[in-house]
């Protein structure tokens, strides 16, 4: 299959359509959201954190890949605290967390059923952490070869499970792109094509978050397929509003009850340059640890519905400011389409 065969494989239109089967989750319409209990339309999802963790399994690939571990016993750890953020208002977590570093679909569809929210899970590598969670066979994979496996988790569900990705996220170390990190992006740029699934990249300094956009747009790929994750990161308020300019999804991700001024200072330059529409919130927060007893310390998913959003009020943002930021934005960075350059 050549190159222009396979970003063709398997659309119509922009969308995915393979037909689905027996035991498999259906693939979603053009502009649905996919969950780990299948899709919903955009404004099923309600408010939403846009990047959390139920879990994570910090192991070398191999031991990572096993998944020896007790399901229960993480479902009944970490629904309490979906439990209680619902009961602020949250019906939708996306869980972050990548394969070969604790993802589990089984876990988040009975984290899902059990607290009655929607929940998605992912496929793509994690190449931050200086690659220690990238497998071997992605660094032997030609680009082609690498994007296909994760289209065939979109197209066949994962590992077995029927439970479909509803987003492609990868992590790159931070400085300029190494071969691996460029390579993940690039097949993460191939994924959304054949597939309509957004990007959502581990990033932080806005170097790398800039690279990314452009070799993306090489690719064909509109910036309003990616993610820009760990935005906060970045000191340089100007570089979030060009980025959103282009396009481009600006995560402001690490909210915490003691980063509340860094987050309004973050969020407030954006709505004031107009480009709050491009603005997703989050906390980063959970997660029961893998081996740890217990599952480690648990942060919960609170502090952005009890204090940065009503900061944002404070601030001067209105009600109709934080249901773009909660529930409008991250429907549509999520909502499965494909977004070509041209």
């Amino acid at each position: 299959m050549n190159r222009r065969q396979f970003l063709t494989f398997g659309t119509v239109g922009g969308a995915a359509v393979w037909s689905g089967c027996a035991g498999r989750v259906p693939v979603p319409r053009l502009g649905r959201i996919m969950t780990v209990r299948g899709a919903l339309a955009p404004d099923q999802m309600g408010w939403t954190l846009a990047h959390e963790h139920a879990m994570v399994h910090f192991a070398p690939v191999a031991e990572a890949a096993t998944q020896r571990y007790d399901r229960a016993e993480i479902v009944d750890t970490v629904l309490p605290y979906l439990l209680e953020v619902k009961e602020l208002g949250v019906q939708t977590v996306v869980d972050a967390t990548p394969a070969y570093l604790g993802r589990d679909p089984l876990v988040l569809r009975a984290l899902s059923e059990r607290s009655g929210m929607h929940m998605l899970t992912n496929t793509g590598y994690y190449g931050a952490r200086s690659d220690e969670h990238v497998p071997e066979h992605a660094y032997t994979d030609t680009v082609d070869e690498l994007a296909g496996r994760w289209i065939s988790e979109w197209r066949d569900g994962i590992e077995g499970t029927g439970i479909r990705p509803g987003f492609v996220k990868i992590g790159v170390d931070a400085g300029s792109l190494s071969e691996i990190d460029g390579k993940l992006v690039e097949a993460g740029a191939l994924t959304h094509l054949a597939t309509g699934l957004t990007i959502a990249v581990h990033t932080g300094p806005a170097g790398p978050a800039f690279e990314q956009i452009d070799l993306l747009e090489e690719l064909g790929v509109h910036p309003s397929a990616w993610i820009w994750v760990h935005a906060q990161a970045e000191e340089d308020l100007s570089a979030h509003v060009e980025a959103a300019r282009r396009g481009a999804w600006v995560e402001f991700d690490g909210v915490s009850e003691s980063s509340v001024e860094r987050d309004v200072e973050r969020v407030v330059n954006m709505h004031r340059h107009g480009v709050i529409d491009r603005v997703l919130l989050s906390q980063d927060a959970g997660w029961y640890s893998v081996g740890e007893e217990g599952g480690g310390s648990f942060r919960g998913y609170t502090s952005m519905l009890t204090h940065l959003v009503p900061a944002l009020r404070s601030a001067g943002l209105e009600e109709a400011d934080v249901e773009q930021l909660l529930h409008a934005n991250p429907a549509d960075a999520f909502r499965i389409r494909v977004r070509r350059l041209s």
